[in-house]
């Protein structure tokens, strides 16, 4: 029963449970500069909408305070004002909108049909009030316990990318009512396999409340990856268990919590370049209609600045967006102890409109307490012009580094690129990364991620197979630097297969033993495949998820051999002395220190990189047979197999990288 009204505050934004004068009630606060009028609307769990006029305080915060409310109760705003889309105003009280602050949000948007589409349409007076996700009014108090969050070093961190879902969907040691949930995620046969495999950090792909675009699911698919955010506040309900007495955001802590108890760190990907409202033909949900103007980089004539490539551009040059999404890191970082962030298409929060790596986001990050000790990983580029800021990030943030990526992928597979290349990419690319006090760990070294080919498909197709996607195969990468070996796909011939072997073991050590920050793509170390699809951001399906029935139990074995070798060599760990290359040394075939002539060396190719003293890494991409002169010492591989020859002479019949020890 709705009690007393009153005007409310300003802070904290969107609904939180608030006692005034000893009576307890909600407070709903809301932005928005340019609307003449807000209104809240609540909903009864008879579906009945109860409507109520806000008060507008400073800094264009709508407020109102109501005694009586409980959580559980559905809520969303009605915004008036004009709708004149070329000055960047998008309103119309016929339309519900969510809350950009909910923290919980019932309903999936659906536009299957053009009479669901046109509900959600600003320029006619249809009311979708029925139809229009809402947010929920939620009480998630903090436990006040200490989970014991590992806080491993960048140096010892080696991250694991993987999908909630598709990790335990189709594991059958994880029981049926939990696969594919948190809780799949946080059963004792994952973290068993996690800790087994040596990974300390799991970054995850978004978990935040997404929707599905219209095109999608005019041709019956739904967004798996998850980048098409709609509620950043809220965790998807797509992952949760449904067990009584749970809630998706009750598991995800737990589920933070058992990780953390495990030994991992949790580093969330979320998406603050754009927002699901996407562009001026699509469905408006929430921020657009609010204020558009505020929220997103416009045209003169009042069109977005498509710098995602998914319809619009967040503006965090804007105080308003800037502290959503500044408070959006804290909840989820002081409500379920996450670790860190991963920043998709991260150069757009650093646009004013060009970028810079001084922007005030990049500096209420470092200054905020609870937020300045956590990892920052910037996806650093986005489709607009100057989007390309591979090492141009704050001191504290590490960046996937592509450039690792497709110059890994040219050496190994299509012998491109000459030693130098190959040395400068394997020491943390320090001709990016070393400046302005970065550290070698800034460079996020990897071969494969979920966007692109996993690493067999890498080995296995020339060519995308995105057919499934519905888009004719014209999305995704068509660059990908990949070889399939003389058959495209599956094969049964034992010599292509050996040699998809062979590059696998390559790239797979390349990755995780070169200096720098090393991040796996989860299923890679034991052969999963996608098809060649390159671009499953819609197949939710068994495409994408993990087949733990055909693991490739040889380079599992060797994954896992590779990661505890990783964490042996002191010289990984040394932070910033290699720079100076203190604890390594180059060596070509003779066991001589490298001359001009062999870093340029871009044929037969083959070094040896020595590292501590103690271990000793043989690069060998030429066919055919090859001799190294090793330093003296007592030489054996990482499988315990002495491979010394005569007078420390080795041949080498396969191309690879090859450990060994002493």
């Amino acid at each position: 029963m709705i009690g007393r009204v009153k005007n409310g505050m300003k802070q904290p934004m969107g609904a939180s449970l608030q006692v005034i004068d000893g009576v307890s009630g909600v407070n709903f606060a809301v932005f928005s500069e340019h609307a003449s009028l807000i209104e809240l609307c609540l909903f009864s769990y008879s579906g009945k909408e109860h409507r109520f006029k806000m008060n507008c305080n400073d800094g264009h915060i709508w407020s109102l305070w109501l005694a009586g409310i409980e959580p559980g109760i559905k809520y969303g705003f009605r915004a008036h004002g004009e709708n004149r889309p070329h000055l960047g105003l998008c309103f119309n009280p016929q339309k519900l909108l969510l809350d950009p602050y909910a923290k919980a949000v019932d309903g999936k948007p659906q536009w299957e049909t053009e009479q669901q589409a046109a509900l959600f349409d600003l320029n006619n007076d249809l009311d979708n009030a029925d139809a229009a996700p809402k947010g929920i009014v939620v009480d998630l108090p903090l436990d006040g316990q200490d989970d014991g969050s590992p806080n491993h070093s960048w140096a010892e961190t080696i991250i694991y990318e993987l999908h909630v879902k598709g990790f335990s969907q189709l594991n059958s040691a994880i029981p049926p009512a939990l696969r594919g949930s948190y809780a799949g995620l946080a059963h004792p046969a994952s973290l068993d396999y996690l800790k087994g495999l040596g990974v300390t950090a799991l970054e995850l792909m978004p978990v935040a409340f997404h929707a599905d675009e219209m095109h999608l699911q005019r041709k019956g698919l739904r967004n798996y990856w998850g980048y098409n955010v709609l509620a950043p506040f809220a965790v998807d309900d797509r992952y949760w268990s449904g067990r009584a007495g749970t809630t998706p955001a009750g598991e995800f802590r737990q589920m933070v919590k058992a990780l953390h108890q495990a030994g991992f760190e949790v580093i969330l990907d979320v998406v603050f370049n754009h927002t699901a409202d996407s562009d001026l033909q699509q469905p408006t949900l929430s921020q657009r209609g609010l204020d558009n103007a505020n929220y997103y980089w416009l045209t003169e004539q009042g069109e977005y600045h498509n710098w995602s490539g998914c319809g619009n551009a967040l503006n965090l040059s804007r105080p308003n967006t800037l502290q959503w999404v500044h408070d959006c890191l804290r909840y989820w970082v002081e409500t379920f102890g996450v670790d860190g962030f991963r920043f998709d298409l991260a150069t757009i929060i650093g646009r004013e409109p060009h970028f810079n790596r001084q922007a005030e986001i990049f500096r209420r990050i470092a200054a905020d307490p609870l937020l300045k000790d956590k990892k920052y990983i910037a996806e650093p580029w986005d489709i607009g012009w100057g989007g390309y800021q591979l090492g141009n990030f704050p001191d504290y943030f590490a960046e996937w580094n592509d450039r690792f990526r497709d110059d890994m992928r040219r050496f190994w597979l299509h012998h491109q690129g000459n030693m130098g290349l190959f040395a400068q990419r394997f020491s943390a690319s320090a001709d990016i990364f070393q400046h302005d006090g970065k550290c070698p760990s800034a460079s996020i070294n990897y071969i494969c991620s979920h966007d692109g080919f996993v690493l067999t498909d890498l080995v296995s197709y020339q060519y995308k197979q995105n057919w499934a996607n519905g888009e004719e195969n014209r999305d995704g990468h068509g660059e990908n630097f990949s070889r399939n070996f003389g058959e495209e796909g599956e094969s049964r011939d034992a010599q292509i297969l050996a040699q998809r072997q062979t590059m696998k073991r390559a790239l797979l050590a390349t990755a995780l033993l070169a200096n720098g920050t090393p991040m796996l793509l989860a299923g890679d170390e034991f052969g999963h495949t996608q098809g060649g699809n390159n671009n499953a951001y819609c197949q939710d399906n068994d495409i994408t998820w993990i087949d733990w029935s055909k693991q490739d139990q040889q380079l599992l074995a060797y994954s896992r051999a590779i990661i505890q070798v990783r964490k042996q060599i002191t010289a990984l760990s040394a932070g910033d002395d290699w720079w100076n290359d203190s604890h390594v040394q180059w060596l070509n075939r003779e066991g001589q220190g490298m001359s001009i002539a062999d870093w340029e060396d871009g044929g037969s190719g083959g070094f040896q990189i020595q590292l501590g003293g103690k271990w000793l890494l043989l690069v060998n991409r030429g066919d055919g047979e090859r001799h190294f002169r090793l330093p003296n010492g007592e030489w054996n591989s990482i499988q315990q197999q002495s491979i010394v020859l005569d007078n420390n002479n080795l041949k080498l019949e396969k191309p690879g990288l090859y450990i060994l020890y002493r």
